[in-house]
């Protein structure tokens, strides 16, 4: 299927990090976070959706999000501690090749992460992912990399080359 074919087909919708979502599944039970945050779902799953033109901007979750590639082009899918003082390290979602693609990765609660379609310049194509939270997904947890804050002035200044994804 193409991008266009799957957006339509999963009734996939715009998504505020870029790209095309929609939750799958939210889990009927709650759980109290450690971390003092009032009760959320256990578990959420979204489908999510990059086409070759799309990125997921840099932005934080406060729970632990798993993502899994469930086809097309690999995804390279970046993070970074919450206070940016490592390197940005990316892994290559995908089927499991010799080049390091694996179909599962883990980004910690609080770390920064984006991501991207690899994509050789000037052809189509996309990604087809799902995420999933635990503690479950809610927009209260989420934040993006403010483009005038100090996150986003050391990111431009250490890894410019990933600045495009704030």
């Amino acid at each position: 299927m193409q991008a266009r074919e799957l957006i339509e087909t999963l009734g996939l919708a715009p998504h505020p990090e870029g790209g095309w979502y929609r939750e799958v599944y939210r889990s009927a039970s709650s759980v109290s976070p450690a971390d003092g945050r009032p009760a959320r779902d256990a578990l959420t799953t979204i489908y999510f959706l990059l086409e070759s033109h799309q990125h997921s901007r840099w932005h934080r979750v406060l729970s632990d999000e798993v993502w899994v590639y469930l086809g097309g082009v690999p995804l390279a899918l970046y993070s970074c501690d919450a206070q940016l003082r490592t390197a940005p390290r990316h892994v290559k979602l995908g089927p499991v090749d010799m080049h390091g693609a694996h179909p599962q990765h883990v980004v910690p609660a609080g770390q920064w992460q984006a991501a991207r379609p690899i994509i050789p310049t000037g052809e189509a194509g996309f990604t087809l992912v799902t995420c999933t939270v635990g503690p479950g997904f809610d927009f209260d947890d989420f934040s993006f990399m403010a483009p005038d804050g100090d996150e986003a002035a050391a990111m431009r200044h250490h890894w410019p080359e990933l600045a495009a994804l704030i």
